[in-house]
This record gives C-alpha cells, sequence and structure tokens, in this order.
C-alpha cells in the first residue's frame, strides 16, 4: 500500500509543490488549508484545517486517519511570515505569528503521534527556515518563531526515537512563493526612527523572494529524506550563500557576523 503523506498549508507555495510531487511519485497525499474549498485544482485532496485551533488540527488528523487508515509522514509546513521593527510590531501579531509557527505545528504533532506509536513508525519532517538559525533585523520575531521550531524538534525527535518514529527539520532559504503576500508588514511609519532603514530591508526582503529558488527543489529535498533510512537531524535548502551564512554563524566572532548582516541589508 502507498505510504499516507499528510501535509499542512498545502495549498500553495512550498507545501503545494510537496504534495505534487509526491502525488506524482505515487504517495497517498493528503494536503490541508484554511479554506480547502476556495482551492481549483488541486492534484491530492485537501482537509480543512486552521493550525491555531486544536479542534481543527484532531479534526482533520482524525478525518485523514479514517480514509487512509494510516499517516505515515506528516509534513509540518503551515507558516506565516512577518517583518517590522521589534519595537513597533503589535503585540497579537507576534503572538499569532508563533501561534502559527510554534505552537501550531506542536499541535499537530501532538495529533499524528498516537497514530504513529501504534504503526511503530512514523516520519515528521517539520519545515523551519534558515531565518531561524540567525536574529534578523526587521525580521527578528519570524526567526525567534522558527528557530523556536528547531530546537522543540531537537527535543521532540530524542523522545519518540523509542517509538521508532523519526524527526528531522528542513530549513529552506528564499524561494519564488507567495509568502510575501502573505506574511504580516508593521506599516512604514512616517516620521518614525525605522522608516528609512526599514524601508530598505523591507525592499530587499522581497527582491530575495521574487528571485529565490524553485520551490520543486523543496519537494525533492523531502522526497530525498523519505527515502533515508535515518534521516539526519537537521537539512538546509537553498543558495550556497545562504546555507553558508550558518557555518558562518558558528566560525566568525559575534560581532563581525553582525556587521555582516548589517552590511547586506544596508543598514
Amino acid at each position: 500500500m502507498s505510504k499516507v503523506v499528510f501535509i499542512t498549508g498545502a495549498s500553495s507555495g512550498i507545501g503545494k509543490s510537496i504534495g505534487e510531487f509526491l502525488h506524482q511519485k505515487g504517495y497517498k497525499v493528503y494536503g490541508t488549508s484554511r479554506n480547502p474549498k476556495t482551492v481549483i485544482g488541486s492534484l491530492f485532496p485537501l482537509v480543512a484545517l486552521d493550525v491555531r485551533n486544536a479542534e481543527s488540527i484532531k479534526s482533520a488528523v482524525n478525518q485523514v486517519i479514517a480514509e487512509a487508515g494510516a499517516i505515515d509522514v506528516l509534513v509540518n509546513n503551515a507558516g506565516v511570515g512577518i517583518t517590522g521593527p521589534i519595537e513597533e510590531i503589535p503585540a497579537d501579531e507576534i503572538r499569532n505569528n508563533f501561534e502559527v509557527n510554534f505552537i501550531g505545528p506542536i499541535e499537530v504533532m501532538k495529533a499524528v503521534l498516537p497514530q504513529m506509536r501504534a504503526q511503530k513508525s512514523g516520519l515528521i519532517i517539520n519545515i523551519t527556515s534558515i531565518a531561524g538559525y540567525m536574529g534578523l533585523p526587521y525580521r527578528g520575531v519570524y526567526s525567534a518563531s522558527k528557530g523556536a521550531l528547531e530546537l522543540v524538534s531537537e527535543a521532540i525527535r530524542m523522545e519518540v526515537k523509542g517509538f521508532g518514529i523519526n524527526v528531522t527539520t528542513v530549513a529552506p532559504g528564499d524561494f519564488a512563493t507567495n509568502i510575501a503576500a502573505g506574511r504580516y508588514h508593521a506599516p512604514l511609519v512616517t516620521g518614525s526612527a525605522y522608516e528609512v532603514p526599514y524601508g530598505n530591508t523591507l525592499k530587499t526582503m522581497n527582491e530575495h523572494v521574487d528571485t529565490g529558488s524553485d520551490p520543486a527543489e523543496m519537494a525533492e529535498a523531502v522526497y530525498a529524506i523519505m527515502q533515508a533510512g535515518k534521516p539526519k537531524v537537521h537539512y538546509r535548502v537553498g543558495a550556497f550563500m545562504q546555507k553558508f551564512s550558518i557555518v558562518l554563524k558558528k566560525i566568525l566572532p559575534d560581532k563581525v557576523y553582525e556587521k555582516m548582516l548589517m552590511n547586506h541589508y544596508k543598514l
């Protein structure tokens, strides 16, 4: 029987690319969307799920198990971007970002783990971000939520290994998706102390997404991980310099690395 793959946030972008690729490889794919009825032409079934709502998560997971009889692979992909000066981002937006990017993926893992434990097998792939390895200016909240998911993945990986369940993370760099359109942007405030530097950084970030890599690269990376007998703790996918920036952070003095980032964002 084909393995069952459950992908959150699969109506567009990276999640959709992963779902289509795995569908074409013969996997039984279920994706999720907050509003599946508005999605036209999906190659695989979409189940209603809002990662901020525990009942929504439980209902979606139970539906897939009832229909398919298993969940072999969870791809925790649903996420949302956020930009702005820390000082000017409303607390409610910070909470929402952590609800979607950090607490939501944890709740989805909690919902699928009993089934995987009963199967004595399973693979959880948490989609994080290269931004989660460093505090990026005007993306600090996003960096923090994705970095938190990296760390909690390391912990739960050790907790569930004895049940035959593997957990890993995949950190993408900049990919050409619609994340920039969907992220929360703290408004550029005329006369704000951050008006010019934030405006310049925002322009640079959007250019990086517009010229980013093909999401198909992430789909191929996820497929390769699924074929691995013993997945690594972390994977990174993206342009060479984006991946190399993680290495540089480990070897460069903190202030040198900080200066490099500030030059990159023209600060």
